[in-house]
């Protein structure tokens, strides 16, 4: 129905409405009958109030209200509306009548009028919530109980009840606070705590259990998602109630709980004044651009508006995906894509001469540690020889700062990825001992969503029936978010001196028993029911467990409560050179020629897994 004609309908149903009520004053003021003699009044005092009342429902836009939401606004507005009307009809009545109006009369009509004007559309408002159109005809929908019962969680309910969109309806909401349960939010019962969640799961057949809690921290939002993890049915987070009424995101943006969010940890606090003194108005180089720590890198360096920003990398298709996308979120940004090959040691030096960036977050490596197991002269060239490249070149050029992402792969090693790393790690900090740039590595665990990780592997395999794979009953990880790392990265520059090894705090380690076991859970299914997990035996180069320390290394705080720093060890240059050139001479020979080398230069590394 159009606008002009719902409005039409609506005004004559208020014009019956006003004349109603003006002849019940009458009526009932008189004694059930309105005398000869007022007839001419009633009828006077009723084309008046009726004209009255609709220029004032115009005026305070009563008919630009959708009356299927009405809430309190609504009837304070309706209020203010029969109550002017009501008394400049009795003011103008009596000012051209030679027969007043009596203020009962019109108190009579006002009261009358406010009955049936806000009761209708109450009414209406009454019968779509219990007999709204949205599902007639229909399947049975979900059940969905709505886990807090606060301001979020209450505008979720009611978007739920009203939204043909959804095939889900609210049944009930838990909320921790004791004053709130075993009464009704929003025609809901609250049925009790976050501990009794699985109880009413059970007892009450419900489908989907949806957090509404925006404000509090991610570790409730952990504990919450652990105790809904003993129940079968499926688990959603609603967004960020600041996102919703900024317009950054909508209700029916409510996703699927994810993994990211059984990590527990509360946003990163960002010194973003420090990050800004080293990256704005600075050309910044980015290798390994088109991987996933490298472009989101760039992503999260472009707000602090670099002078230029470069984005390096081998393969032509990821730095095209990662330029279409800056350009995008950041079109003031001047951007330069450099498709090099960190090996070429000429390229590196044309690229350093042109441009001259000064800020270097080296993120191209080999990271697969199975695949390097298998093709070690490749870690080595890539890693170790690549790594030397961008670093020597940086300082060739005075590059300012230089940050090397690492990883806890370098501490012990077992692997040659993470031997590799390790050399990486040392020669920077023996570079930086002779440099005027400021060379540092940050090292840190595994990440979630990066390629290769673990996570799209279980959700490949979760969705063609199982079995999910697992290496070892009792392998366990550190785990971070690749945004929550990368900010990580960019605020360990900031306190660069010079030397430093940079340990990211990763929190709890993970089993990746219980990692792959909460994945099917979230996924609607029950681990070893359902879908199978399967133990596979280790792969080539892993350990049980990592460690982001060496036994060298000891470890000192930083302004930041994530960030910490490994004590740098004292590397003779000359000694790590004549390795590394003992290494080089090897590549062509066999693998195990290669890991002789590899383990005189890092005593630690140890091929047993």
């Amino acid at each position: 129905m159009n606008y002009s004609k719902r409005t039409g309908i609506l005004v004559a149903i208020d014009l019956g409405m006003v004349w109603l009520s003006v002849y019940f004053a009458f009526y009932f003021s008189y004694k059930s009958s309105i005398p000869a003699d007022q007839m001419q009044l009633w009828l006077l005092y009723g084309t008046i109030s009726s004209i009255v009342s609709t220029a004032f429902m115009f005026l305070f836009k009563l008919y630009n209200r959708i009356w299927q939401y009405a809430s309190v606004g609504e009837l304070i507005s309706m209020t203010k509306t029969v109550a002017v009307s009501s008394l400049v009809s009795y003011l103008a009545t009596n000012a051209i009548s030679a027969q007043p109006v009596s203020f009962t009369i019109a108190l009579h009509t006002a009261e009358t009028m406010l009955l049936l004007l806000g009761g209708s559309r109450f009414v209406w408002r009454v019968f779509c919530d219990k007999f709204g159109g949205k599902r007639q005809g229909a399947d049975e929908p979900k059940k969905a109980l709505i886990v807090g019962a606060g301001s979020c969680g209450t505008l979720f309910a009611k978007e739920l009840k009203s939204n043909e969109v959804y095939d889900t309806m609210p049944f009930a909401f838990v909320d921790d606070d004791p004053y709130k349960q075993k009464l009704q939010v929003y025609g809901l019962p609250v049925l009790g705590g976050r501990e009794q969640i699985p109880a009413i799961v059970e007892k009450h057949g419900i489908d989907e259990v949806i957090i509404a809690m925006p404000s509090v921290s991610k570790t409730q939002i952990t504990d919450i998602i652990n105790i809904c993890k003993q129940t079968k049915a499926r688990l959603k987070i609603i967004p960020h109630l600041q996102e919703i009424i900024a317009g950054k995101t909508t209700l029916n943006q409510v996703r699927d709980v994810q993994v990211e969010d059984l990590l527990g940890r509360d946003p990163i606090k960002t010194d973003l004044d420090g990050i800004a003194n080293y990256v704005e108005d600075k050309i910044v180089l980015v290798t390994g651009a088109g991987g996933s720590i490298g472009s989101e890198l760039c992503r999260q360096i472009a707000p602090f508006r670099p002078r230029k920003l470069l984005l390096l990398g081998h393969g032509e298709n990821s730095i095209y995906t990662i330029e279409m996308e800056m350009r995008r979120l950041a079109p003031e940004l001047e951007l330069e894509t450099v498709i090099a090959d960190v090996q070429d040691r000429t390229r590196l030096e044309e690229m350093f001469s042109q441009h001259r960036p000064q800020v270097v977050f080296h993120a191209a490596a080999h990271k697969h540690v199975p695949l390097m197991e298998r093709n070690p002269s490749e870690a080595v060239k890539n890693n170790v020889f690549g790594t030397k490249n961008v670093a020597e070149c940086a300082d060739q050029f005075q590059a300012e700062r230089f940050v090397l992402i690492s990883t806890d792969k370098a501490v012990n090693p077992t692997s040659v990825m993470g031997t590799t790393k390790r050399i990486a790690e040392m020669f920077i900090q023996s570079l930086d001992k002779q440099s005027q740039t400021k060379f540092v590595a940050v090292r840190f665990g595994n990440v979630l969503g990066s390629r290769g990780s673990v996570i799209p592997r279980f959700k490949e395999q979760i969705q063609r029936g199982g079995p999910v794979t697992v290496t070892h009953p009792e392998m366990v990880r550190y785990f971070m978010t690749i945004p929550e790392a990368v900010q990580l990265v960019i605020q360990a520059g900031a306190f660069a001196k010079g030397g430093e090894v940079f340990i990211l705090d990763m929190g709890a380690p993970v089993k990746i028993y219980d990692l792959a076991a909460d994945l099917i859970r979230l996924s609607g299914f029950e681990p070893n029911v359902d879908i199978n997990i399967e133990f596979t035996g280790m792969r080539e180069g892993e350990k049980l467990y990592e460690e982001l320390l060496t036994n060298e290394e000891g470890i000192t705080s930083t302004m930041h409560d994530r960030i910490f720093i490994g004590k740098p060890m004292n590397i003779n240059r000359t000694e790590l050179e004549f390795e590394i050139r003992k290494l080089e001479r090897v590549l062509g020979k066999g693998q195990q020629e290669i890991r002789e080398v590899l383990k005189h230069l890092v005593p630690t590394y140890s091929n047993v897994s």
